[in-house]
């Protein structure tokens, strides 16, 4: 089963409904939800979904959305060794490193789903854009 870490902007698309880009990212929440990919996020994630979220929704709203997200994906733990690795990486955005070294020390990530590719040219992790993903996988994900 392949495994995917969803970066902030993909889940931010969905949550704000942005399309064409939401549609993607449900397509790729209900492979989760159904057990055709595992999905993984990150703290860092999770809490800057929070801070943009809650400037226009309600602590509880927000709090009642996040936590259906977390039925249907994973968190990766984050630690102090992931930390050092992102600020003494030659990554320009310490989030992305961050969220990066994260998942490649802590699961067998096959891809790593962003609308910011330009953001991952330093991944040996394959960065697709959500829809070049869906076009790889496309037929794994229909079966």
């Amino acid at each position: 089963m392949k495994r995917v870490l969803f970066d902030t902007d993909v889940l931010l698309d969905f949550l704000f409904d942005r399309k064409p880009f939401s549609d993607q990212t449900l397509t790729l929440l209900l492979a989760c939800q159904e057990k055709k990919i595992i999905g993984y996020l990150t703290p860092v994630i999770f809490s800057n979904m929070y801070y943009i979220l809650r400037q226009q929704a309600s602590d509880a709203y927000v709090k009642e959305k996040l936590g259906v997200l977390l039925s249907i994906v994973r968190v990766l733990p984050m630690n102090e060794q992931t930390v050092h690795l992102a600020i003494n990486s030659s990554f320009k955005d310490i989030e992305d490193a961050m969220q990066y070294f994260c998942a490649l020390k802590n699961a067998n990530i096959d891809a790593i789903l962003t609308r910011n590719t330009k953001d991952y040219k330093k991944s040996v992790i394959p960065v697709f854009l959500p829809s070049e993903w869906l076009s790889v996988m496309g037929q794994d994900l229909e079966n």
